[in-house]
């Protein structure tokens, strides 16, 4: 057999003081070291739990495992993503949306306001615990805002991750307790616009 790979937390792009204000040492250091790592260390568990019923040729509760695989990948995944797009303020952070990625946005939302606005009432409405992010649709060519409740629930298949905004309250709840509202402010002077033009331009065809 193929040897079995895991997953593993990958090292930030920044240091863990990097983006404060907006996210402090503190707050980051707890979200990555503890809740980015538990996700993990959850998916990992679980391919060993298929594993080893794969060996032993034993029956699992597959609706039940795979519910909590999905789980724990899409929190893997989403967060791996999240610290990707972020930089810090003023030295890759913030600013506004330039090249491919303007464009779509202008052709789709008419102005990056509008999109701010759309995308910030998507984060502040997703139900309980879960994500804002903006994607692509390969088939249609256009950009999407997309909630997702938890990491895997009301995700639609097949479309590009450009963007993820974490709007768990694990994200801001020491920095800035309740209020959503004033974290996802501070958000937009850490997106690495860059990085998420990038993403966009590698799935546009040719």
């Amino acid at each position: 057999m193929a040897e079995t790979k895991l997953y593993v937390l990958e090292k930030l792009p920044y240091d863990l003081s990097a983006l404060a204000p907006a996210i402090s040492e503190q707050q980051l250091t707890l979200h990555y070291t503890k809740h980015h790592q538990a996700y993990v260390t959850g998916a990992n568990a679980i391919l060993e739990k298929l594993a080893k019923a794969r060996r032993e040729n034993t029956d699992l509760d597959m609706k039940a495992t795979l519910k909590e695989l999905s789980f724990h990948v899409g929190g893997y995944r989403l967060h791996a993503l999240f610290w990707e797009n972020l930089a810090p303020a003023g030295n890759g952070g913030g600013g506004e949306p330039q090249g491919a990625l303007l464009k779509a946005i202008n052709a789709e939302f008419g102005s990056s306001a509008r999109f701010k606005k759309e995308f910030t009432q998507a984060a502040l409405s997703t139900e309980g615990s879960g994500w804002a992010v903006l994607t692509y649709c390969m088939k249609t060519n256009r950009l999407l805002i997309m909630q997702i409740e938890k990491h895997n629930v009301n995700v639609i298949p097949g479309y590009r991750i450009l963007m993820a905004l974490d709007v768990w309250e694990h994200a801001y709840y020491l920095d800035y307790k309740n209020d959503r509202a004033k974290f996802i402010e501070s958000f937009w002077t850490i997106v690495n616009w860059d990085e998420v033009n990038r993403r966009l331009v590698s799935h546009l065809k040719p």
